[in-house]
């Protein structure tokens, strides 16, 4: 079953329900949010009736629905972790939990917050996992409320609006569904990808460069 049949399937509900889970539970890191937006919008498009012979899905219907799962979500995540994980991490040091991550999300989500929950939604697994992290950093909730209503509606219903118009506006869309999807997981990978490259060349070019001050070591005269 491709993405297409498995979305015509699981209808509404399932729909919301996937948004939800990897909006804010922990289990939802995998699930393809992005592509599954954008068909889901295609096939909210006069142009899906290539492939159906029905209605599948009402586009204000879609978005309002997606948008308030995904903000629903990601509000559940930040509670799960302000409540379970603030007590998970009050515990002594151990091999798993150590007490400076959980001052350094303080730190960063009071800091750079309100960008990283809106930036967040456009990358797979950081967004599962941002609202859970800001909880246990302690990050005021009226300011992540206000940010995640944002970016949950810049990507539940600008994702979703870009899959209708292109279905409406390219001839024989359903043909190029597949590269489309392709092409969305791929620029969603990227940003973290990016991310992770330059911290490791960063680290890099550290060490490189404290290797070359590092003073030679000394020598003893010949006799």
């Amino acid at each position: 079953m491709d993405l297409t049949e498995f979305i015509i399937t699981v209808g509404y509900i399932g729909v919301f329900g996937i948004i939800f889970a990897e909006s804010g539970l922990l289990i939802g890191f995998f699930l393809p949010g992005d592509s599954l937006l954008f068909t889901a919008g295609f096939l909210a498009s006069p142009a899906s009736r290539a492939i159906v012979d029905h209605d599948v899905f009402s586009l204000p219907v879609l978005v309002i629905g997606c948008a308030i799962a995904a903000v629903t979500g990601d509000t559940v995540g930040y509670w799960f972790g302000h409540k379970v994980g603030r007590r998970l991490f009050q515990r002594e040091d151990s091999l798993l939990f150590k007490k400076k991550h959980l001052y350094r999300a303080q730190e960063l989500y009071e800091k750079h917050g309100g960008k990283i929950i809106v930036l967040a939604r456009f990358m797979p697994i950081v967004r599962t996992f941002a609202p859970i992290v800001a909880g246990i950093g302690t990050m005021h909730y009226g300011r992540f409320l206000s940010f995640n209503m944002i970016g949950g509606i810049l990507w539940a219903v600008g994702v979703p609006v870009a899959g209708y118009f292109l279905g409406s506006l390219i001839p024989d869309v359903d043909k190029y569904i597949l590269p489309i999807v392709l092409l969305i997981i791929v620029l969603s990978v990227l940003p973290p990808a990016i991310h992770i490259f330059r911290d490791w060349w960063s680290e890099r070019a550290a060490k490189a460069a404290k290797a070359a001050a590092a003073p030679a070591p000394e020598t003893d005269p010949l006799p």
